[in-house]
């Protein structure tokens, strides 16, 4: 019966995409006192947080892209080149995000999603706890969802 009402598509479509959002923030913010409360302030939205680490030529050593949404910071990708690693460069990358996420956004927690073969334990000395575990994540690998206090 559902066959008959219904055609389903798999196909990308960014104008369906857009429109699937819109109804669902739509549908959460009813949902939810929390992001109702979010509406219409500097919080609603997700702000870019990049922090870039370069070195006497001007060449990228190391950055940080992440963004702070409802007080939190989430940090998408934080790299160090190869022969800077150790420096404490990431450190540095890591502590200038939280800051301005702290003290210039209001933000009172961070983030990261990292794999088993990336950081999990140089944010577990920063002061991350874990809170999920993916195994097999993509096949054969664990991913790490931490999470940290900034106040």
């Amino acid at each position: 019966m559902v066959s008959r009402m219904f055609r389903l598509v798999t196909e990308v479509d960014r104008t369906r995409r857009d429109l699937l959002r819109t109804r669902l923030r739509e549908t959460n913010t009813t949902a939810s006192s929390v992001l109702r409360a979010l509406r219409d302030t500097p919080h609603e939205r997700e702000f870019p947080l990049h922090v870039w680490v370069l070195d006497d030529r001007g060449a990228l050593a190391g950055g940080l892209v992440g963004h702070t949404w409802a007080t939190w910071l989430h940090v998408t990708y934080l790299w160090v080149d190869d022969r800077y690693r150790g420096t404490g460069l990431g450190s540095a990358l890591l502590a200038e995000a939280e800051r301005t996420a702290r003290d210039e956004r209001a933000c009172a927690a961070a983030r990261v999603e990292t794999w088993d073969f990336q950081a999990p334990d140089f944010y577990r000395r920063r002061g991350y706890e874990v809170v999920c575990v993916i195994p097999d994540y993509p096949p054969g690998v664990t991913e790490y969802t931490l999470v940290k206090r900034l106040a």
